[in-house]
This record gives structure tokens, sequence and C-alpha cells, in this order.
């Protein structure tokens, strides 16, 4: 005779996986952190090759990149003043992109380190004997 809750017996299990808020906010919070530091560096090089393409700067859109990478410089626009202004746009705005994709990586980083759940700690005790 076979019992319902028969322990010899395989049961059958479901796994099923949730994904808890806490670590959907912290993927949409990195998502958001990645895109805006991708797109200012992005600013920053196409502002870069449109200077060393001598671009016209009466241009909409070179006046527009312009404008954008002075706002994303990060307030690196005058640190390094060599002659020539290609030069100085790469050393400069280069600089600021290589900063952004660098923050970019250490605060997605950090939330991800601060709010997602890590394996648990198991703490033991030795008896010295």
């Amino acid at each position: 005779m076979t019992y319902i809750n028969d322990p010899r017996e395989p049961q059958e299990e479901e796994i099923v996986e949730r994904t808890p808020g806490r670590i959907r906010v912290v993927r949409v919070v990195n998502a958001v952190v990645h895109a805006v530091s991708w797109i200012s560096a992005l600013v920053l090089i196409v502002h870069i090759l449109l200077v060393f393409g001598e671009a016209n700067p009466g241009n909409g859109f070179a006046q527009l990149i312009d404008q954008w990478s002075r706002a994303v410089s990060l307030g690196l626009r005058n640190l390094f003043t060599p002659d020539g202004l290609k030069l100085r746009t790469l050393f400069n705005d280069g600089l600021a992109a290589l900063l952004w994709l660098i923050i970019g990586g250490v605060v997605t980083d950090l939330v991800s380190r601060i709010g997602l759940p890590g394996p648990k700690r198991v703490w033991y005790r030795r008896s010295v004997s």
C-alpha cells in the first residue's frame, strides 16, 4: 500500500524564479548610469572628431555638439593648454570622455554592491583543543 506522502516516492518540485523589486531597481539605475556615461563620452568623442575634421563652427549640428560637450566636459575644458586647438581638444575632451567611462563603471559597480544581495556569510567558531 502506498501513502499519499510516502517519503520513498520522488516528489515533483517546481522552481519559480522571481526577480525581486530591488534587483529590478538596481538594474534600471545601472542602465541609466551606463547610458548617461556613454552618451556623455560619445558627445565628447564626436566633438573631438568635428574639431579634427575642421567642421564649420556655424553649422547647427557642430554648435549643438559644442554646447553639449561644454556641458559634459567635467570642468576640464582648459586643463591642458597646448598651442593647437586640435591638440587642446584632444587632451581635454579625451580625458573627460575617459573619466565619464570610469565614473560610469565605478558608480554601477557601487550601486550593484550596495543594492544587490550578496552571498550569505557564514561564521565558524573553532575551539582550540
